[in-house]
């Protein structure tokens, strides 16, 4: 019996991986953390039983408290609270869904109380991979990738040495505005940018995906997940979502990973690598799909993922800036302050702004965000 705690259940990576939890039945809960959504982490409670449970704030928790009240759960929040999920005792595996650098610090405690990582906070890499990935090295933890590219490249890598790796090559759907013109772009809505064309995530993925951010964000993850050089990581538009990404080695040779666009595949292997599990979901038919294309990405119309090598190659907190600055500009997209093509120009100008910090520690790159997100509010 495995047991795990999750940082975001009630969000899309964490209600499908206690759908998994829920078939498999050889999995324990015993931690859970959500943001507002009280009524839907109440329910989890109930069906899961875990010793702890954490939501933002206190308020929430002495509602959640007074609901809870004829379980054993304990209830509690904040910062504080997301540690206390992070370590819990029982559980050897942290599911990180939680979205922002909220969770950099969660996987920290994580790491050093020995669990294992089920990762599909991007930001913990991208803002601090440098602090994350020789401290788990020290601490003797597995970083388990979940996002469904990252984890392609880590099938794609098993069993070959990694020094044979000449090239990644990370996929991407394009998302809805795949092949649209600058111009076009300047009417696209946010109910436009929600419109994924394959995958159904939360708005923020969503939206990123829609700028090609995600992918610059994706590609800022895999140089520190996988030990590679920048110029060893190759995005292709494949719109299709069948190919997940691959790895190239120095014979030729490509190695793929091919399925349904399904986030339970990715979230499963975490849990259960190295084995493999049955899955109830749909199979790819190559013959009713017929072909697989893919195409150069347009970093002239959609130039945040041109942004985003352009700041990992700068280092050391640059990648943060890019990260805070498109957070920011998402944030005003759905509150309706700002136009889709408005989000680049806001991460350009963020990063034009900033004076680089070399080797960022954790309070520097809260510290970062912070400033970031107040020059971003300023620019309107």
């Amino acid at each position: 019996m495995k047991t795990i705690a999750i940082l975001g259940s009630t969000g899309s990576i964490g209600t499908q991986t206690l759908d998994i939890v829920r078939k498999e039945k050889d999995i324990c809960v015993s931690a859970l953390s959500a943001g507002k959504n009280i009524d839907l982490l109440e329910a989890q409670v109930r069906e899961f039983k875990p010793y702890l449970c954490s939501c933002e704030d206190e308020s929430d928790a002495g509602e959640l408290r007074t609901r809870l009240a004829d379980t054993d759960t304990r209830i509690v929040s904040g910062m504080e609270g997301l540690i206390e999920t992070a370590t819990e005792p029982h559980a050897q595996v942290l599911v990180t869904g939680i979205v922002g650098m909220i969770g950099i610090r969660p996987t920290i405690a994580a790491i050093k109380a020995g669990k294992d990582i089920a990762l599909a906070n991007k930001e913990t890499l991208v803002c601090a991979g440098h602090i994350i990935m020789p401290l788990a090295k020290e601490c003797g933890v597995r970083i388990l990738p979940v996002d469904s590219e990252h984890s392609a490249i880590f099938q794609s890598l098993n069993g070959e040495p990694k020094e044979r790796l000449e090239k990644i090559l990370l996929t991407a759907s394009g998302g809805p505005f795949r092949g649209k013109t600058r111009a076009e772009l300047e009417n696209m809505s946010l109910e436009d940018a929600l419109k994924h064309p394959n995958w159904s995530m939360g708005r923020k993925v969503t939206i990123d995906s829609a700028s090609l951010c995600n992918k610059g964000l994706e590609v800022m993850e895999a140089k520190w997940l996988f030990d590679v050089d920048l110029d060893s990581i190759c995005v292709l538009i494949h719109p299709q979502s069948i190919v997940h990404s691959a790895v190239q080695y120095v014979d030729g040779a490509i190695m793929a990973q091919l399925g349904a666009p399904d986030m339970k595949l990715p979230i499963q292997y975490a849990l259960y690598y190295p084995d493999r599990r049955p899955m109830d979901i749909n199979r790819v038919d190559l013959f009713e799909l017929g072909s697989l294309t893919f195409e150069k990405p347009d970093t002239d119309t959609f130039p945040g993922l041109k942004l985003a090598y352009e700041s990992c190659r700068i280092g050391g907190s640059m990648p943060t800036v890019f990260n805070a600055a498109n957070e920011a500009a998402v944030k005003m997209l759905i509150e309706g302050r700002i136009r889709f093509v408005q989000i680049p120009e806001i991460i350009s100008s963020c990063m034009e702004k900033h004076k680089v910090i070399l080797s960022p520690d954790v309070d520097d790159i809260l510290n970062v965000e912070k400033e970031v997100k107040a020059f971003a509010e300023a620019l309107l």
